[in-house]
């Protein structure tokens, strides 16, 4: 131990010498070639947190006060969630041993079934959690052991996203109903489901683009607090570390934006053409800006997520990815409120909305983070209750609007 904290310092101090030299002797190259400070080294919890995946057990406690006080937006966000199919007692699981979804989920051959059904597990642990009605843990425990008992593998080329949005809904769901409820015989099925069919297919990343990468990684930290993974949930943080970086751009970053590890992207035309035509680049634009504000809107809502079950569990990511996160937030947020679109963005025109995906960064950066936003605020409050995308986002108004936990 004592070895290798000298072995650091005396690292540390010759790469100290090395850069006082190089400004000595070049002040301009120099301080073009130093490289970014590394982050921290990954480092995955002593004991992890249960729940602890989006949503901790203070958080759901102050949800469920606020719930039965009848307060907003909260008791407004829980009567939608309730009103909707997912909380349904009478709901039946469509679990199918391959799940084959083609780009745009063509073919879907249980794509759709299998979103929802995670959708409807979480939905119906938050409705047990708030109402302590038992039936609402025992529902979602039957839709988690009938695919547990089915499934066996997700194929064709949307694969990975598919295993991406369905896992990162099933963690949420499973940490909810193991860590709050008595009596789920079948969560070592489970885990083995999650280990071995969804586990695979998401812990490597993909190079496509933003959105599946940050997706995927968010499963995979979801899956890794579930199953006290220490060494996934190690591997995943580090790909959200190359990630966040390459998909929201700051001036900072120079005159091209940064690229993801492995990404193959290494010339100026590369890149313009992975940030979908654009050239013009300014502070908070995201890697699928330009392609639409949907996918842009799936990529920022699984960095927030990603960044609170950090948080909840003990490693905050918030602080390394807060600026890029609140500008793109803002940025994005002020064309969905109607400004009028510059010619230097996406020539002018920006396409579809952002979707229910403010709610969980906007909490964090600015509530406990102290962050002015005012687009951001303005753009959550007008859309409030946020309902779900029916893909892998749900109810965040009832589960993070305001929450201090």
């Amino acid at each position: 131990m004592r070895t290798g904290t000298i072995a650091r310092g005396l690292g540390l101090a010759s790469a100290l010498a090395a850069l006082i030299t190089g400004l000595s002797m070049n002040p301009a190259s120099a301080v073009r070639a130093a490289p970014e400070p590394a982050p921290a080294a990954a480092a995955a919890p002593a004991a992890f947190t249960h729940p602890g995946v989006l949503v901790s057990r203070p958080q759901l406690d102050f949800v469920r006060a606020k719930v039965q006080a009848g307060a907003q937006p909260w008791k407004g966000a829980y009567d939608q969630m309730m009103a909707s199919k997912y909380a349904s007692l009478t709901r039946t699981a469509k679990p199918r041993a391959v799940v084959e979804c083609g780009s745009y989920s063509n073919p879907n051959y249980g794509c759709t079934d299998e979103r929802e059904d995670a959708i409807a597990a979480y939905t119906l642990s938050l409705a047990w959690y708030i109402t302590q009605d038992s039936r609402y843990a025992a529902k979602a425990i039957e839709l988690m052991d009938a695919w547990s008992a089915v499934i066996k593998d997700h194929t064709n080329s949307n694969a990975p996203l598919q295993t991406g949005w369905a896992g990162s809904s099933w963690p949420k769901a499973a940490e909810i109903i193991k860590y709050t409820y008595s009596g789920w015989p079948n969560a070592g099925r489970f885990a083995t489901m999650l280990r071995d069919v969804y586990l695979p297919k998401v812990i490597n990343g993909s190079n496509s683009n933003g959105n599946w990468e940050l997706s995927m990684t968010e499963a995979a930290i979801g899956i890794s607090v579930f199953l006290e993974d220490r060494t996934s949930y190690d591997k995943a943080v580090a790909k959200f570390r190359g990630r966040v970086p390459a998909y929201i751009y700051l001036t900072s970053d120079g005159a091209l934006p940064k690229t993801a590890p492995g990404s193959g992207l290494d010339t100026r035309d590369k890149i313009i053409n992975y940030w979908q035509g654009q050239s013009t680049f300014m502070d908070g634009l995201s890697q699928e800006t330009c392609r639409d504000l949907t996918h842009t809107g799936y990529g920022l809502s699984a960095i927030s997520h990603i960044a609170e079950t950090s948080r909840i569990q003990g490693q905050d990511l918030y602080p390394e990815i807060a600026d890029r996160l609140r500008h793109a937030l803002g940025l994005h947020a002020k064309y969905q409120l109607g400004a009028a679109v510059p010619s230097s963005l996406c020539g002018g025109s920006l396409k579809d909305n952002l979707g229910p995906v403010t709610e969980v960064g906007f909490n964090a950066l600015h509530n406990r983070m102290g962050i002015a936003m005012t687009n951001t605020q303005t753009l959550t409050e007008q859309r409030r209750p946020a309902g779900t995308d029916n893909l892998f986002v749900a109810w965040e108004t009832l589960t993070h609007a305001n929450n201090p936990n």
